[in-house]
């Protein structure tokens, strides 16, 4: 198998205004514990199979320290276990943007994070089989 290699360059973040507005109206929905996942599969402008975004609500942290600390977590966590991901979406010739919101009031470590990354990427790489038949 191919391995991504971790990194998290601009090709791979989700910037788009038009596709983050696509995403909230006509995304798929996952949950787990610590996020909520919205994702679109298609084919998005950029060379990378994956495009994400990360977001803390500035309801449950109203100081912008402790938004920019959880969402730094949560994309190294993602940078160092995408390879899954981008292996499934490679072998099915396909991509996807996505965007994980962190959901829960209280600030958790960097380990919890992971292993919620971790069950984010499985449930994402399910997701994507279960739309292409050929993979």
């Amino acid at each position: 198998m191919n391995h991504a290699p971790e990194t998290f360059s601009k090709k791979e973040r989700l910037c788009s205004k038009k596709i983050i507005a696509l995403l909230f109206e006509e995304g798929e929905v996952l949950y787990t514990p610590l996020f909520r996942i919205i994702w679109i599969p298609g084919s998005f402008p950029g060379e990378s199979p994956a495009q994400a975004a990360f977001s803390v609500s500035k309801k449950n942290f109203r100081r912008a320290v402790d938004r920019n600390l959880l969402k730094r977590r949560m994309r190294e966590a993602y940078r160092k276990n995408k390879n899954e991901l981008y292996n499934t979406l490679i072998a099915c010739n396909s991509s996807i943007a996505f965007i994980v919101i962190f959901r829960a009031a209280v600030i958790v470590s960097y380990v919890e994070i992971e292993k919620a990354m971790n069950e984010v990427i499985k449930k994402l790489t399910i997701a994507v089989k279960a739309k292409k038949v050929d993979c």
